[in-house]
């Protein structure tokens, strides 16, 4: 196990109950700042390992198993999801979602008159359904298909999100590399070109969690 890779299993945790790190803390009975960026270090730059008491009051809390846990450790992108579909979400096309009116200045949906879709339980409460139009995304992702897309779980390299620019434009793609002042994304359909933003250029960038096809 790596030090990066247990933080980023808490840190996916915290999103699928719909938590920040901070939230997550407080539910499993400890100090909020426990799992803070800022307590992930040493102050002399050694890192700084999460106890396993607080890893079990994590799970308890949460109700995960540990070899849930140990999958987001090893690799999962989220928790396995085997609960029937019971919530509905917004169901926003490609056109809607570069409009105005549709998303708050945090990236989560508003508003309402749209058509709704259900799905497996996510805990992230801004969760919304986007219909794909267009073949810019095959051959992964085809017109018609709908993508659940999270915006508080946490995005890493390699993971396939949906990105809205300053300029309206909205595209599903994969994230090749994010750095203090660029994003990289990379296209899902080897005849469309890459791109790459300022972060200023972004308005957000949102992970996808799966498809319904």
């Amino acid at each position: 196990m790596k030090h990066e890779d247990i933080w980023r299993a808490l840190d996916t945790l915290a999103a699928e109950q719909g938590l920040s790190p901070s939230g997550l803390a407080r539910r499993a009975g400890l100090d909020p700042t426990t799992f803070n960026q800022s307590k992930r270090r040493m102050p002399d730059g050694r890192a700084r390992w999460p106890s396993t008491e607080s890893l079990a009051k994590v799970l308890q809390a949460t109700g995960a198993g540990l070899e849930e846990f140990t999958a987001l450790v090893t690799g999962a992108r989220a928790l396995a999801a085997s609960r029937p579909l019971t919530r509905r979400v917004p169901l926003i096309g490609f056109a809607q979602a570069g409009g105005e009116g549709f998303f708050d200045d945090g990236g989560y949906p508003v508003g309402g008159g749209w058509d709704e879709v259900s799905l497996p339980e996510v805990a992230d409460p801004h969760a919304y359904a986007l219909e794909i139009s267009g073949d810019s995304m095959e051959p992964v992702f085809r017109d018609g298909d709908v993508v659940i897309v999270s915006p508080n779980a946490p995005v890493r390299r390699g993971d396939r999100v949906v990105v809205r620019t300053q300029r309206g434009e909205v595209m599903a793609k994969q994230l090749a590399r994010r750095s203090a002042r660029r994003v990289e994304l990379k296209s899902l359909n080897p005849a469309h070109a890459d791109y790459s933003f300022e972060l200023a250029e972004i308005t957000w960038l949102h992970r996808i969690l799966w498809a319904s096809q």
